[in-house]
């Protein structure tokens, strides 16, 4: 597949927007470009780059559309062609000729300095920080540099300026006034559920194009784009051998038109990459495979950073890459060669010391590191971690920290590149050229830490300390990641949550209930469940998975258990999801898998599972002791999100806990329980066990580790996905470039987006006279808003389905649908544990339509708003929108019809979602909120913002008024002026699709 198409003119080029974040044009290149940009020999020559892996004409079609790497020092784009469109329009015609030349030249062109190698030769060259002899560089935290650096390296004066690099090197001070910085991320990472929608937009957007008399093939990513299928498998089946097999053939059934769609991708957009169904878990991948650590592209060299639709990219932070969770809109506007805007953030200096004791697992740290930082306040900065304990955690440890990034509210939670990444890069299999390469690059560019030389004194804007030697045994919830528990304190925490009113440590139930059991027959055999009963007991996420320490922690349990005579219950639902092909390998190395299944924890695929709410059905027999005697039933899982309704509709307790601690619970069978005092159940020989008979020690583990963890199972692993599936080879795409919608597919849907677009921006506007569609309190999550799990069959998404022959065995779950709106528009505040303040104490999906009085589901409420002409807005506490980074929890209320959300403070992630969605979003002023002031939800609220977006500045106030008399003022939250030009345009992609017409 090789770039093609029309001329490009130097004049259509240099016609820009009015701002920065418009697009300049190409510098002259020559010689075949193919899809990732480097430069090919002509076919007769016979020669041409060597790539490790097989070239695309050997591959599967669909598979890699592009030369892949093999651990070397190459990778997909020749730095003459990356250089030059890394700070231009999102264009990558497809042509065989040369562009015109328009961009300015690079002012830092001075400090480009050659590398060289040690035994002779040069690396590449690279922009020199040291080579500026600007003393505060040396004070920046690493993190910073990494922003410092790509600002020099794109800086052209009209995207990206000298006053934005002057203000990354005076972080110090500039930082605290919340300065606005571009920042062009070297690649975007996405996974199949925000991946759909991601290329239904793009698809979209060539259609949008088209109509408005434009080059659709404009539409193409300027950087790589890697795509992983992992969150589409479901634990359908369990505890049998042939779990794999069975549920990626359930896998394909369900979704074969969803992963057509992404095959066609792969050959329709340039230099996008499909890792397939059963590869492993995409930032697993990413920290095994995809993670660059240092570009050299073509001979310049610069620092691997990478942002993706899935909050969890931050896991790769642990490798020193900077990468962290976007919206996917905003990831869209980032693979069309958009900068991004973003404030430049405060950085929390953590510093670790000592080492953890003997049986603490790196899981314990994370839930401690996740409560302490969420604690101290880290919403929308980076957390950068030093200090002396560094040395004592493996590159896994520190992956496992940064995955949570979310869960402790930071941007990112980096850890810089030191010896011990190094080594991890070496096990993984990448080159010692490669890695070679790396060190030399980070020491000249000082990004490197050698804590075996002394350390120059960096400058945070608040530090953090912990002692790992303090970490000890815990989990976390029932429902959320930070509400740590000790293990020691988890049968009293329990005993508190059964007496606590509801809510996110309380479920309200009677004493006289609290001991009642449930007693029902399991296929023949008797089985009882109490509140507190463990019935998903699930090692599953990349937070865990790509930890061979507590995986081999793990199976040394269960070895432990079977050498003891305990066995878990069978209607205990145990399943093990790795995050990567290379879990497999060790556990069977080491032996232990055998131990695992024979506990149940039989490997069921490879993908997110249970840990993103696809943990398949329970027995029915287990489903109806719970519903029919409303039991308190537990799920215990490895994974990084616990939020009410999203590991399994009938599980209300969900605590997370390390892989090992997770085959404790499955054995005890039950939370209601003092690992210390009470024995998890009785051994062969009559006499009881203890949780201290089966957990293994640190040296245990050590061992394990050493023994079965090897570099070829790296290179092996990551050779094998290239060839694909049989499954998937043998899916049958259409070679066009635009993508033909079927009006009757209940996947993939053409959206609404731009229709009637025309060139001129609606502008900006208030809201007046809007209804309150629903009122919330704090904590308020993208699963409420956009679930992800099954489709309750009484739903309106349900009815839709069924009203189009799809049968409920077959609805699938919201994620999977996420590329058909019009299912996604009505399962929008679907969640089956929504607690909405209009239904006075009812929770469900549900709401009030305020005009009749009538209650119903949210989507037929927005609906009679809409027929009527009504506006609508939500008001919310505090945390909205928390956890997953999820588009559709900002679309989904956007063709609900919804305009502004008024909040006491919102996630990150999904604060910019709505801004780019053409939502507003308003908070409410220090210490109010919808109580304090006496909203009820029942009034009418006009917002009061200036029709010229000229008169609109970042965090500006505003005030709202409603029909009762009331009237507050509050903070609108367009953090930057580029959000206000999205704004402008009705929201990022019109924004996008303007300015490349403009060209």
């Amino acid at each position: 597949m090789y770039v093609r198409g029309g001329s490009v003119s130097a004049s259509s080029l240099l016609r820009a927007s009015r701002s920065r974040f418009s697009y300049s044009s190409f510098p002259s290149s020559t010689g075949s470009v193919s899809p990732a940009g480097a430069r090919l020999a002509s076919p007769s020559s016979g020669c041409g780059r060597s790539f490790g892996f097989s070239s695309s004409a050997a591959r599967p079609s669909g598979f890699f559309s592009i030369p892949r790497w093999r651990y070397g020092v190459d990778w997909r784009m020749s730095a003459g062609f990356r250089s030059r469109i890394s700070a231009v329009a999102p264009v990558i015609e497809r042509v065989q000729r040369g562009f015109a030349t328009a961009a300015a030249e690079n002012p830092f062109k001075e400090i480009l300095t050659s590398l060289p190698k040690p035994g002779g030769g040069h690396f590449g060259k690279f922009y020199s920080l040291p080579a500026l002899n600007d003393p505060r560089i040396d004070k920046l935290p690493y993190s910073i540099r990494i922003l410092l650096e790509s600002a020099i390296r794109n800086c052209d004066n009209f995207q990206v300026k000298k006053d934005d690099v002057e203000k990354i090197i005076d972080w110090e001070n500039s930082s605290p006034k919340q300065v606005e910085i571009p920042f062009k991320p070297a690649r975007v990472l996405l996974q199949d559920f925000t991946g759909v929608p991601a290329v239904v937009d793009l698809a979209c957007m060539r259609d949008a194009m088209d109509k408005l008399g434009s080059d659709s093939n404009k539409i193409n990513p300027l950087v790589p784009v890697d795509l992983v299928i992992d969150h589409s498998v479901q634990v359908d089946v369990a505890r049998t051998e042939n779990a794999v097999q069975a549920n990626m053939e359930l896998e394909f059934q369900r979704n074969k038109e969803r992963f057509a769609f992404l095959k066609w991708g792969s050959n329709a957009f340039h230099n996008m990459l499909v890792v397939p169904p059963g590869s492993g878990i995409v930032h697993q991948v990413n920290l095994e495979y995809l993670g660059r650590v240092v570009f050299n592209t073509d001979g310049i060299l610069y620092p691997d950073s990478v942002v993706g639709t899935d909050s969890h990219t931050t896991m790769i932070d642990g490798l020193g890459v900077a990468g962290w969770g976007v919206g996917g809109i905003e990831a869209e506007a980032a693979m069309l060669g958009q900068p991004m805007s973003m404030v430049l953030p405060g950085v929390v200096g953590f510093k670790l010391s000592g080492k953890l004791r003997n049986g603490v697992t790196a899981t314990d740290l994370v839930l401690t590191v996740t409560q302490m930082l969420r604690k101290h306040g880290v919403v929308g900065k980076f957390v950068e971690f030093y200090g002396d304990g560094m040395g004592k955690l493996s590159l896994a440890d520190r992956a496992t920290i940064a995955n949570m990034s979310p869960e402790y509210g930071a941007t990112m939670g980096f850890f810089p590149v030191d010896h011990v990444t190094l080594q991890y890069l070496k096990l993984t299999g990448r080159s010692d050229e490669t890695v070679a390469m790396i060190e030399a690059y980070l020491r000249a560019n000082k990004m490197f830490v050698d804590y075996s030389e002394p350390q120059q004194e960096r400058v945070y804007s608040s530090y953090l300390e912990l002692n790992l030697s303090e970490v000890e045994p815990c989990i976390s919830g029932p429902k959320r990641p930070h509400d740590r528990v000790p293990l020691k304190d988890m049968k009293a925490d329990w005993q508190s949550c059964l007496d606590n009113k509801v809510g996110f440590k309380g479920f309200a139930v009677p004493k006289e209930a609290q001991d009642k059991v449930a007693k029902f027959s399991f296929h023949g055999q008797p089985a009882e469940l109490k509140h507190g009963s463990v019935v998903i007991a699930a090692i599953t996420s990349c937070t865990n998975t790509s930890n061979p320490s507590v995986m081999l922690g793990a199976g040394l349990v269960a070895k432990k258990a079977c050498e003891l005579g305990l066995q878990v219950k069978p209607w205990v639902k145990t399943s093990l999801a790795p995050g990567s092909g290379v879990v497999t390998k060790y556990l069977q190395q080491s032996g232990l898998q055998k131990y695992l299944d024979e506990q149940g924890f039989n490997i069921v695929g490879y993908g997110c599972t249970t840990c993103i709410g696809n943990s398949g059905e329970l027995d029915e027999s287990v489903a109806a002791a719970i519903t029919e005697n409303d039991i308190l039933a537990s799920a215990v899982l490895s994974g990084n999100r616990n939020f009410e309704g999203r590991v399994h509709p009938l599980t209300r307790a969900n605590y997370l806990a390390s892989p090992p601690l997770v085959v404790a619970y499955a054995l005890a069978g039950t939370v209601d329980i003092d690992f210390e005092k009470e024995p998890i159940g009785t051994g062969k020989d009559g006499k009881s066990v203890y949780f201290r008979d089966i957990w293994p020690s640190t040296e245990e583990v050590i061992e394990a580790v050493q023994s079965s963890v090897l570099p070829d199972m790296f290179k092996s692993t990551y050779e094998a996905i290239t060839k694909g599936n049989p499954m998937w080879n043998h899916l049958s795409v259409p070679a066009s470039t635009k993508y033909t919608w079927d009006p009757n597919s209940t996947y993939i849907h053409e959206p609404p987006y731009f229709k009637g677009m025309t060139m001129d921006p609606p502008g900006a506007h208030g809201v007046k006279d809007a209804y309150c569609l629903l009122n919330f309190g704090d904590s308020i999550t993208t699963d409420h808003i956009s679930p992800a799990g099954s489709i309750h069959k009484d739903s309106p998404a349900a009815k839709f389905l069924m009203q189009r022959g799809v049968q409920p065995k077959d609805f699938n779950s919201y994620g999977s649908r996420r590329g058909n709106d019009e299912v996604m528009a009505r399962g929008t505040f679907a969640n089956i544990r929504l607690v909405n303040k209009l239904l006075n104490g009812e929770v469900g999906p549900k709401t009030v339509h305020i005009p009749s009085g009538e209650k119903l589901y949210v989507f037929d409420a927005a609906q009679k708003y809409n027929e009527a002409g009504h506006d609508t807005i939500v008001l919310a506490g505090a945390e909205y929108g928390s956890g997953s980074s999820r588009d559709w929890a900002a679309k989904g209320p956007m063709l609900l019809g919804v305009k502004a959300v008024i909040a006491k403070s919102f996630e990150r992630i999904h604060r910019s979602n709505l801004v780019g969605m053409g939502i507003i979003p308003l908070c409410f002023k220090a210490g109010e909120d919808a109580d304090s002031l006496g909203l009820t939800g029942q009034e009418r609220y006009t917002i009061d913002l200036p029709s010229k977006i000229s008169d609109i500045r970042p965090g500006q106030d505003v005030t709202v008024t409603t029909d009762s008399g009331k009237s507050f003022v509050c903070t609108v939250r367009f953090d930057t002026e580029v959000e206000l030009e999205y704004f402008n345009h009705g929201g990022i992609l019109p924004y996008v699709i303007r300015n490349l017409i403009q060209q």
